[in-house]
């Protein structure tokens, strides 16, 4: 003989009686936060097992991308390698060519530039004027004049030194200028500072003259001041206007004028007594040659 049990309709409204008095308990009361908490920690296994399959999933296609772009990397880097070994064999050989044919016209072996490190240490409060401070002066072997470079490109010139430290003025300020050349030519002209961080302008270049967007300036070495070959700047626009003479032609520095902290200065002094050291005479290059 079977008992009949109760009736879907009143199970349902057991059930809503139930919801409702679980949920004015949890209003009124704080013991269904313990209850809530329980039912969290021995519910949470189970939400690690249906969200395993998709770990796993990410896990493979992490691991697997990772592989295949360290295989691409790895490819590249060795491309990469092959093609400077090449580029450093025939660099090689073009340096020795050029010692043989200078010796075949006597000429003099090029000098080979000496390096200090400086770091910036500070900035020219000045918005008109583009100028940082490097913490090495007189005492390192700096001199008025010094031509400094970053990793990239010319930085600029030591405009006034001190005994430890030495202010260098940059390229883009409007009182500095560089004799440059273009390589692909060589064709020679003048960088000035424009005022702006990233600019500089060419001054009195020819309407007529080979130059085009993407040349790459070197310094010239006229003047003395700053050693030949260092890269300045990228020949960015060139604007040819009728019935004018000369073409406006401004350039990108490739050296991080704004951004660098450490810097090269070229050809410091050979510091003997800190003492004695000269401030402005002797603080160029072709003075320490005659000495």
């Amino acid at each position: 003989m079977f008992v009949k049990g109760p009736s879907l309709g009143l199970r349902l409204l057991a059930c809503l009686i139930l919801s409702l008095a679980l949920m004015f308990s949890d209003y009124r009361y704080q013991h269904m936060d313990q209850v809530r908490s329980f039912l969290t920690v021995a519910v949470t296994p189970l939400q690690w097992a249906v969200d395993l399959p998709n770990r796993l999933w990410s896990w493979g296609a992490a691991t697997f991308s990772d592989r295949n772009a360290l295989l691409e990397e790895n490819a590249l880097l060795k491309e990469q390698a092959l093609q400077l070994s090449s580029k450093n064999q025939r660099m090689a050989y073009l340096i020795g060519e050029n010692l043989r044919l200078r010796e075949l016209l006597n000429a003099k072996k090029p000098n080979k530039d000496r390096f200090l490190l400086g770091e910036v240490i500070g900035l020219d409060a000045d918005a008109f004027t583009h100028q940082v401070l490097v913490n090495r002066g007189r005492r390192d072997g700096v001199y008025e004049g010094q031509a400094v470079v970053d990793a990239l490109g010319l930085m600029g010139q030591v405009v006034s030194v001190s005994t430890y430290t030495s202010r260098v003025l940059l390229a883009a300020d409007t009182a500095h200028a560089v004799p440059v050349l273009i390589n692909r030519n060589g064709f020679r002209v003048i960088a000035i500072g424009s005022g702006l961080i990233d600019e500089l302008t060419l001054s009195h270049v020819p309407d007529t003259a080979d130059i085009r967007a993407g040349d790459l300036l070197v310094t010239s070495g006229l003047a003395g001041r700053f050693p030949k070959g260092y890269p300045v700047a990228e020949v960015s626009t060139v604007r040819h206007e009728p019935g004018k003479p000369f073409a406006t032609v401004s350039a990108r520095p490739l050296a991080q004028l704004e951004r660098s902290r450490y810097v090269l200065m070229l050809n410091p002094l050979d510091v003997i007594d800190n003492t004695n050291l000269p401030v402005t005479g002797s603080a160029s290059p072709e003075t320490r040659e005659q000495e």
